[in-house]
This record gives structure tokens, sequence and C-alpha cells, in this order.
């Protein structure tokens, strides 16, 4: 009995380790893009700015494309360029770079360093401005340009490695430095030294680690025999090691390199849940933004494809980000696409506070119908497709509430115009909600399909189909001529209880309604 005892206890602890032992791995199912921006007045251009995607293709800028921190309060020279941000390993933090320049300003003559920032949140920033010839000037004193600043984690020593590209003053050549940064991200532990120096030249760099193998991504150019440069893009070098040494294969990865078309500012990054990685890289000359796909790091494809996007970046980075992450970004700067923000898991909300009029920013709503249960208010719309189609794309309906008409709650989509099989127009048009006798019911026109009606034992759902055919049609409009004249469904219920059914275009009709 006491073998069997210890037997159990063993056992016990053995699933406990497991479980607890295994380390959780975010879900990721949007994207952070780092940028500076391209248009607009020019000494507002050199500022850090944020958008999100959810599918790393179609971008939306928060904050109305205004930037998120003002340079002046992070920066020595009143300009940033070139953000460049990671997700902490193995820690919860986020790191930013940034180029610490002001050419609207100063111009192009010589900037003194860069800008290392910290986070915890995506919202708050920690940050320091690292001038390389004030800091290190037996080094660095010469110094010309500090530019396009990265960061990686290395594994092997546990430290975050920043690498940056170095021009002096006496030597044209362009060349990679590193120093890794020390414990709170506010400096480097020792002087930077030589990481990388292209046979050619380089700036711009961005590392990425594969299958043993970092990929050293920069742009480069090609000269002859005079030191000419006749061909200039998008390169790679190799290694295992992060200190290198540096292996140069002189090919060039992008689409332009054998065109009068110029390109910088490359950054890769991996698409959440797939083998692809996406290689983006700033037209600057021609103000586009354009990215090749590769599964390898090696073989891209060869049409370039642009981002959908409702701002001008230059030279940025993007991340990964969780739905969590997403909607702290929404609170704070707002702009995310609807898809990052809305609840889908049966018990998932999504709390936002309404700015004034409108009190929804993050769908396309119409036809809103409310009731007041208790305290609460509880909103019901219609949702339409976020735009890019000719006239409405409603599919669905949404659920929200309230206790003060400010701060509010956003619940899983409570049904779709499939939830009423009959329903052959597929347009989940304006409906209205009535209590009655502990149940919901929501009726609902679907265009020239008629009026239907669902039922839920909670305001917010889920619903479901109470008829499973129309409560009205076009049938019941006898004095209309037009194909949509059975919508807009609206539930009065008098002094008596009786409930009545309202509805109509053009014409109104109404009805008395039973008990289902």
């Amino acid at each position: 009995m006491k073998k069997r005892s210890r037997a159990c206890v063993f056992v016990l602890f053995l699933s406990i380790q497991l479980v607890f032992g295994q380390s959780t791995k975010p879900i990721f199912d949007g994207y952070l893009f780092a940028y500076f921006e391209g248009t607009g007045k020019r000494d507002l251009q050199e500022q850090l700015r944020f958008a999100v995607s959810d599918d790393a293709v179609h971008w939306r800028a928060l904050n109305g494309n205004k930037p998120i921190i003002p340079s002046a309060l992070i920066s020595q020279t009143g300009g940033i360029r070139d953000p460049h941000i990671v997700r902490g390993v193995p820690d919860d933090s986020f790191y930013m770079v940034a180029t610490d320049m002001f050419t609207a300003k100063n111009g192009w003559g010589s900037n003194p360093g860069i800008i290392l920032m910290k986070s915890d949140n995506l919202i708050d920033w920690k940050h320091q401005a690292i001038d390389l010839a004030a800091l290190y000037p037996g080094r660095f004193a010469q110094v010309k340009w500090v530019w396009a600043p990265q960061t990686i984690y290395d594994s092997t020593v546990g430290k975050y490695m920043v690498y940056f590209t170095v021009r002096y003053h006496h030597n044209e050549k362009l060349d990679f430095y590193c120093a890794y940064a020390n414990a709170d991200f506010s400096g480097f532990e020792n002087e930077p030294t030589l990481l990388f120096s292209p046979k050619y030249g380089g700036i711009d760099g961005d590392i990425i680690y594969r299958d043993g193998v970092y990929h050293f991504f920069f742009k480069g150019n090609t000269k002859d025999a005079n030191g000419k440069e006749f061909k200039n893009g998008i390169q790679q070098a190799i290694s295992t090691s992060l200190q290198g040494p540096w292996k140069e294969n002189y090919v060039y990865v992008d689409a332009y390199a054998d065109t009068s078309t110029v390109v910088e500012g490359s950054s890769i990054f991996k698409k959440n849940e797939t083998d692809e990685y996406i290689l983006m890289y700033d037209l600057y000359a021609d103000g586009r933004y354009e990215f090749q796909r590769t599964t390898d790091l090696v073989d891209f494809t060869s049409t370039p494809e642009s981002f959908q996007k409702d701002f001008h970046p230059r030279h940025g980075s993007i991340i990964p980000i969780t739905k969590e992450e997403a909607r702290r970004l929404e609170q704070r700067w707002g702009g995310v696409p609807a898809g990052l923000l809305q609840p889908i898991e049966r018990h998932d909300r999504f709390q936002f506070q309404a700015k004034g009029n409108p009190i929804l920013t993050h769908h396309y709503t119409a036809d809103p119908a409310a009731i007041v249960q208790g305290d609460t208010l509880w909103m019901f719309t219609g949702h339409d497709l976020a735009g890019g189609q000719k006239g409405y794309t409603m599919k669905d309906w949404l659920v929200f509430s309230t206790t003060d008409l400010e701060n509010w709650t956003e619940y899983p989509v409570p049904m779709t115009i499939s939830t009423f099989s009959w329903a052959k127009s597929g347009d989940a048009y304006a409906g209205h909600v009535a209590e009655r006798g502990g149940k919901y019911y929501w009726y609902i026109s679907t265009n020239w399909s008629g009026i239907g009606v669902a039922v839920a034992d909670r305001p917010e759902g889920p619903y479901k189909d109470a008829l499973g055919k129309p409560l009205l049609t076009n049938a019941d409009c006898f004095d209309s001529k037009h194909s949509w004249a059975c919508i807009d469904p609206a539930i009065c219920t008098d002094d008596d209880g009786q409930a009545w059914i309202f509805w109509g275009n053009r014409e109104c009709y109404y009805a008395k309604l039973k008990d289902i």
C-alpha cells in the first residue's frame, strides 16, 4: 500500500512538472510595422510611426499616421530614421533602435549616433541616445555617419547585439560595427567593434537566423577596376556565427538590381504560422515600398509585390503581434484593423472606449438598434465589410454593450446570414431586438428574401433561426411594387403587453406579433 502511494505521488509530481515545464508560445494574429514617413511636412517626416496588419499585406497606420513619439523627446538631433523593432527573446520586452538624424534641419553632413528604446507593452518606451564620438572618442572621434541600427538576440551569450553602418570623415568605406547592449538596454557594454566589412561597402543591414545559418541582408554595390560603382541593390552574406566571418556571394536578390530603379532599407520577417518570409525594401526615389517572397532565404519570387496601405513608409521593420497587443495599440492610438480586435472565441471580449461620435470606428456599422436591460444598454448593428467593394457587402451582425455610454464591450459575432438557410439573397440587413419571457428575439431583414427572426437565451447570443422560414416576405407588402419592400423591422410593445412589428421601405406596414 505504501509503495503504491509513493508511485501515485511520483506520477502526480511528474505530470505537474510536464505541465508547468512547458513554455507558452505566443499566438500571433497580426503584424506591427515601425517606420518613418516619406510624405507630408518635411519636418514631421523623420519621426516614429506605427502601422498594423492582419495579413502582412494590407496595412493601416495608427494614430492617423501621426508620430507616436515626437523625435524631439528621444533624439539629440530632433529626428529619427530607420526604426528597427524586435520582440524580446527570451524575455517579453520589445526593443527598438533608430538612426539619430534630422536631415530636414541638419542635412546629410553628419549624425552623432543612434537611439536605444525598450518597452514592456509597445506603448510606453524608455529611451537613450548614444553619441558614438562623445562616448568612444578613441575609435569614433572622426565618425561621419552612424546609420540604420538593428538588434538581434545572441543566444550563445544571452545578450542583445546592436549593429549599424559606420562611415568616417576620412574614409568613404561603409562598414558594419556592433556592440552588446547592457542589461537595461540603455547603452553598450563595450566600445563597438567591426562586425562585417563588405568588399565594396554596405548599408542597411538586417540579420535573420534559420537552420543554423545567419543570413545578413544589406544594400551593397559592385565597382569596376577604377572603383566606380556600376550596380547596386540588396545582397546577402552568410555565417554560422553571429560574429562572423561573413561570406559574401555578390548576388543581388532584389528584382530591381539590373534596372535603373534603386532600392534600400531592406528588412526581412517571417509570416505567422507559415514557412514563408517577406523581404521588403524602400524604393526611395519612386516613393514605393515593395516586397518579394521566399521560403529558404535563397530563392526569391521574381516579381515584386506592393503593400496596400494608407501611408508612405520609409525604411522600417516588422514584428508579429498577438491579438492582445493589437487591442492595446488600438486603445492607445487607434487604427488597428477590425479583424485583430473582434472577439472570435465564445468567452472573448473586446473592451474599448468611445471618444465621441462616431461611437464605433474599428467596424463599418449600420442600422443600430438598442435595448436596456437593468443598468446595461445593448446595441445591435449591421456590419459592412471594410471597403474595396461596390455597394453593401453585409454578411453578419454585431452586438455591443455599455453601462455608461463611454466604455463599451464587443462580443463575438452573434449570427450570420447563413443562420437563415432560406435567405438566398445573402444580405444581412437591418434588424431590431426585443426581450420576451427571458428570451431575446432578433428580427432581421435580408433584402428581397424576407424578414426573419432569431432567438437566444442572452442578448449577446449566439442566436439561432426561430422559425426556419421567413416571418414576412414581399407577398405581405400588398401595396408595394418594388423588391426591397420587406425590410427594416422594428418591434414595439404597447401598454397592454401586445408586441407589434413595423417594417417597410417607401410604404410602412405593421402587424400584431404572437408568442413563439
